[in-house]
């Protein structure tokens, strides 16, 4: 991992999109600090596009892809994208499974639920549950006491014994059914809303992350930035992120927006 400094700026001054985490990459000891949202805004003033890719539920995405200064949001770990339409006041939503399915997935992930909190003592369902629509999230540190690494590995153990996908962010363990993740979504997303292959365009994305449930999008793209918290992580990830912050959380992500500002509109 780069310092953002040496992020070049004959490459930076290239980037259209910014996609973001937002758990302990925009947000900083649970909040959102009113730089990193000043930063989504300039961002959005000079005309690069900024996507929430994010583990939180279709309730708060429903929120942010209608308020955020933002073209759309990612949700639950790929589960859905959506995108508000303010012309004709209308939200989109792009689900990876039908509801038939995602009815089906939350009969057997609360099954799931009592295996697990019955296995780790100390977890508990995550305070946003009753908005999610496609996993299910287990608190290890938000509003619980931190659960110790092996009790983290245990959870994620019981998700994928019982054949569901299990990733592991600052906060939570999320499981679900199906074969999709945060990237294959923000594919479709692109495919879908921008008329765009991912691929042929991805030199001109940032993606900036903190944790493992990142891994796919910081081995996908080139221009991939953790924040500084990123390197508690760091012995176990196998794919890190190219850049990285020097301060954490949304002050980071601040850092960054600033870096790009600077390469892409040097008189702002």
């Amino acid at each position: 991992m780069k310092p953002i400094d040496l992020f070049r700026r004959q490459q930076a001054c290239t980037i259209q999109y910014v996609l973001t985490d937002i758990d302990d990459t925009l947000t900083h000891s649970g909040r959102i600090p009113a730089c990193a949202y000043h930063a989504l805004e300039n961002l959005q003033k000079i005309g690069v596009q900024i996507i929430p890719i994010t583990g939180r539920p279709a309730g708060w995405c429903d929120l942010i892809a209608r308020m955020w200064p933002v073209a759309g949001v990612v949700g639950e770990n790929g589960a859905f994208y959506f995108v508000y339409d303010a012309h004709h006041k209308k939200m989109v939503r792009r689900y990876a499974r039908t509801e038939e399915e995602r009815a089906q997935d939350r009969t057997t992930l609360s099954r799931v639920c009592t295996e697990i909190l019955q296995a780790v003592p100390g977890s508990a369902v995550s305070a946003d549950q009753h908005y999610r629509e496609a996993d299910l999230a287990i608190d290890f540190c938000e509003d619980v006491s931190r659960l110790s690494n092996d009790d983290i590995a245990k959870i994620v153990e019981v998700f994928q014994r019982n054949g569901a996908s299990a990733k592991i962010s600052s906060i939570h363990v999320n499981g679900w059914f199906g074969s999709y993740d945060k990237l294959s979504m923000t594919k479709l997303l692109f495919a879908e809303r921008f008329g765009l292959v991912l691929d042929d365009i991805k030199k001109t994305v940032v993606y900036a992350g903190d944790s493992p449930n990142d891994e796919p999008m910081f081995a996908y793209f080139p221009h991939s930035v953790g924040v500084a918290n990123v390197l508690q992580f760091q012995e176990i990830l196998v794919h890190t992120p190219t850049w990285i912050t020097a301060a954490e959380g949304g002050y980071g992500f601040a850092e960054l927006a600033n870096h790009l500002q600077r390469a892409i509109s040097p008189s702002q």
